[in-house]
């Protein structure tokens, strides 16, 4: 089977713990461990799309038995992390430049009619949004992860807010492209991350003044494909002038 290839070596030893739960490493099921740092790993790009991902490398990595490594292939295939192939194993899965067009144009469609139920219906607004946003200032530029994590946080929950759990589900669906689309965006111009703050104010502003068509026209700049990330993309096609 194909080796792991990533960008640099393969961390040694067992990892202390793995972002996204407070309880120490040793603490969490072993499957839970070995999830959350092939998570991170991907969405940091470090597992590269297109490559596999070898069971007795990880179980080797994080000092668990193959058990909870296939459990956790299993849920990241259902995220859609990963395919899991006959004979071969893990492939990390490319997000396509199509891929992304109908990503967003889902995205503006869900988070559009949030916009509508929240402003029409006047719907309270958690003090959470606030605290993400503040949270969001004091992380350092250069860390794309926790910033995409809260940044995914804070658009689901405006979705949550209508209560519906069906669209919650299908929001949710959108989790495993959304952040990686994130991250592949922030690193290709970091300096997109002071707009990205400017336009979050602006939205929140302009929900909880439940001001539609303002939220409406931010939403839409904040959902404007970057063509740096579109045009590194598999399936990617220049528009042609004229």
């Amino acid at each position: 089977m194909d080796v792991l290839t990533r960008r640099g070596a393969p961390p040694e030893g067992r990892p202390e713990n793995v972002p996204g739960d407070s309880r120490p490493a040793e603490g969490r099921p072993a499957r839970e461990r070995v999830y959350a740092y092939l998570r991170e790993q991907i969405l940091r790009g470090l597992f590269e799309g297109g490559s596999f991902i070898e069971e007795e490398q990880i179980s080797s990595i994080m000092g668990v038995s193959r058990t909870p490594v296939r459990e956790a292939f299993h849920r990241l295939e259902a995220e859609r992390f990963i395919d899991l192939l006959p004979r071969r194993g893990a492939l990390v899965r490319q997000v396509t430049a199509q891929e992304l067009a109908d990503l967003y144009e889902t995205r503006r469609m869900i988070e559009g009619y949030a916009i509508a139920r929240i402003c029409r219906e006047k719907v309270p607004l958690p003090a959470r949004l606030d605290e993400i946003l503040d949270d969001l200032d004091i992380i350092a530029d250069s860390d794309y992860f926790p910033r995409a994590e809260l940044n995914r946080e804070f658009h689901f929950i405006l979705v949550r807010l209508l209560g519906n759990e069906v669209l919650s589900e299908v929001y949710q669906s959108l989790g495993s492209r959304q952040q990686r689309v994130t991250m592949r965006a922030l690193a290709a111009d970091p300096s997109r991350i002071d707009r990205i703050r400017r336009e979050h104010r602006e939205f929140l502003a302009a929900l909880r003044a439940h001001d539609e068509d303002r939220a409406r026209l931010v939403l839409e700049e904040h959902l404007r494909p970057v063509v740096g990330v579109v045009s590194q993309l598999p399936g990617y096609v220049p528009v042609q002038a004229g």
